[in-house]
């Protein structure tokens, strides 16, 4: 299925070679990380709500300038460390750069000059991870998913749109009142109905 030479393909042969997630996760992290690294280069990678942590070490493949990447989520899966493997083959470079840390996100320390990044991080927990990035002007993009009306603000905004997007405009206007520069982009639909990705930048006009 992934017989050709592009990047992608490559990078989809190793994660079909370790078999340890659905392939849904691999598209969704090689959409979102291309966009994030067309708009912010550098800095160590963040990824909350990690999961099996592909979405980190694609981060660094598309850009070797991060020296590390910390993949961080309260219950790392077991079979994570062959996923990690499965890259570091096609990827030597990135041996020692991927470090799996199995606490809360509320336990993670966050540096101005690092990219936070979450690919469905579920309901509430996307604000957290919004806030935490907000605390220290670092760079963050979070590809929401499974909103939580009851924790997530709409900011009054239900009346004129559907309920799961006014919490997801909220967030971007909550970015950008703390002096963040915005971008909002979608993956493709087919990949998931999930879709919406939200960027933002400290200290840059808009």
């Amino acid at each position: 299925m992934f017989a050709g030479n592009t990047l992608f393909d490559k990078i989809a042969r190793a994660v079909c070679h370790a078999g340890t997630l659905p392939r849904k996760e691999l598209h969704e992290a090689w959409e979102m990380a291309k966009r994030v690294r067309r708009r912010y280069r550098g800095g160590r990678v963040i990824d909350l709500a990690c999961g099996h942590g592909l979405l980190a070490h694609i981060m660094l493949i598309l850009d070797d300038s991060s020296k590390t990447a910390i993949a961080v989520d309260k219950k790392i899966p077991l079979n994570a460390g062959k996923l990690s493997e499965a890259l570091i083959t096609s990827w030597p470079r990135l041996k020692n750069r991927v470090i799996y840390n199995e606490v809360p996100v509320q336990e993670i320390t966050i540096l101005p000059d690092d990219i936070v990044v979450s690919a469905h991080a579920c309901g509430s927990l996307t604000d957290l991870i919004l806030d935490k990035a907000m605390e220290q002007h670092a760079r963050v993009a979070v590809l929401p998913c499974c909103h939580d009306l009851k924790e997530s603000s709409t900011d009054g905004l239900e009346g004129w749109m559907d309920k799961t997007l006014a919490v997801d405009t909220a967030r971007a206007m909550r970015l950008r009142s703390k002096g963040y520069r915005i971008v909002t982009q979608k993956i493709p639909n087919d990949i998931t109905p999930k879709n919406r990705l939200l960027m933002g930048e400290y200290g840059r006009p808009t």
